[in-house]
């Protein structure tokens, strides 16, 4: 579209229809005569045009500047000796353990406990048929009776023969015999005396009594049944198992039993195998650490297999809430040392690793790698990975903008142990 413009000079007259140019005016001033419609749509246009590129000039927004520093609050760690202990798990077992079984075989007449209860050494627990075993003991007594005559007969010979052959009347040979049939008299006696002894054993052992004090498990065998006793084979009846005191078996990891040798050669912590470090233990309802008892055995090779040693420690159990198979957790004492405590709240998990948030000299968040220890006063022991003057984040971990690489403004605080809480 072309812009045509047609100029024509301004004719400017007075009252008196004189120009006011008339001999003034150099020259006339060209003006825009005829502007078409066309022309004029088309500068609307690129007016509109201009004045949106304006608008939209005015509200695009200006480069957004960096975000202000995340505000967060670090402390160095607490610096404090501790007192550790260290964590396995593992179950009781009773101190004896007897497997009831008879001595002799014979038919049970009778059972004597209840299913499950407490006994005392030398408590009837079975009585089976003593009829055979009292036949056995008369039978006994008869042939002492039998030997004990042949004894005195036997001695007769010899007192009659013995002045018959210091007058020469009686050979030698035959006192002899005489003396020698006394002697095997004698010798069949003695036997038939412990044969009675095993007959009223026997008789004595078809009342099967409690070997030890404790808890009794079912009957395994009812009255009426034929058992076998007296060899490897023998028919089991019963169990028992003592309860106080009772036992605490646990492994130990090769790098802990190497951690405590070298201990005890430092002087640090003496061997549990030469004094009965303490230990405590919480059972699995439990969040106190309630039990307390001592160690009482190391095993004295590790299993080849798991690579762990075998521990033992030794529990009262008055109340006999403690029962062989329950599984606990156990604390055993560690010894001392100067340790790094931080909350437990600012320990974050990456995969396989433990890790806290620490602030550097240029308040940028940094990941530190940690091992883990006990839980002492509602801290966290930090047993490696913190030095005495890291800034470790200990609030504001809930903004998942404070991650390794933030900027922060660190606001500086303390860690306090449980009691400082209060």
């Amino acid at each position: 579209m072309t812009l045509r413009i047609f100029t024509k000079r301004l004719s400017m007259t007075d009252a008196g229809g004189q120009s006011p140019c008339d001999g003034g005016c150099a020259t006339a001033h060209p003006l825009p005569a005829v502007v078409h419609r066309d022309d004029v749509a088309w500068f609307g246009h690129v007016l509109a045009l201009a004045m949106l590129f304006v608008l939209l000039g005015a509200s695009a927004p200006h480069a957004q500047a960096p975000p202000g520093a995340l505000p967060v609050t670090v402390a160095p760690p607490l610096a404090k000796r501790v007192t550790l202990w260290d964590e396995y798990s593992g179950r009781f077992e009773a101190v004896e353990r007897v497997e009831v079984r008879p001595r002799v075989s014979g038919f049970i007449e009778s059972v004597h406990f209840k299913d499950g209860g407490l006994v005392k050494a030398g408590d009837l627990l079975f009585t089976l048929d003593k009829r055979p075993f009292e036949i056995a003991v008369e039978s006994a007594k008869a042939e002492i009776a039998r030997q004990q005559s042949q004894v005195e007969l036997t001695k007769a010979d010899v007192d009659r023969a013995e002045p018959l052959a210091k007058s020469r009347v009686l050979s030698d040979q035959v006192f002899d015999q005489r003396k020698a049939a006394l002697s095997g008299a004698e010798a069949q006696l003695l036997s038939a005396q412990a044969a009675l002894k095993s007959a009223e054993l026997n008789l004595e052992w078809a009342d099967v009594r409690a070997p030890i004090a404790g808890r009794i498990s079912d009957k395994k065998v009812d009255p009426g049944n034929l058992v076998a006793g007296g060899q490897a084979a023998a028919t089991l009846l019963a169990n028992i198992v003592t309860t106080d005191p009772i036992h605490f078996v646990f492994d130990v990891s090769e790098a802990d039993y190497l951690r405590y040798a070298r201990l005890s050669l430092s002087g640090e912590r003496t061997s549990s195998r030469e004094v009965s470090n303490p230990v405590r233990l919480k059972l699995a309802d439990e969040d106190a650490w309630g039990h307390d008892g001592k160690m009482d055995f190391v095993d004295n090779a590790l299993n080849e297999r798991s690579g762990t040693l075998r521990g033992r420690a030794v529990f009262n159990n008055a109340d006999g809430l403690l029962t062989p198979g329950v599984f606990a957790r156990l604390a055993l004492f560690g010894g001392e040392s100067d340790a790094f405590l931080v909350p437990d709240t600012v320990i974050v998990s990456d995969q396989a690793r433990k890790i806290v948030y620490s602030v550097n000299a240029e308040n940028v968040v940094v990941a530190t790698p940690v091992t883990l220890g006990p839980m002492i006063d509602g801290l966290r022991v930090i047993k490696t990975g913190l030095k005495a003057d890291d800034q470790i984040v200990i609030e504001g971990l809930a903004n998942p903008a404070v991650r390794p690489g933030a900027k922060v403004a660190p606001n500086q605080g303390a860690v306090k142990t449980s009691e400082n809480q209060k």
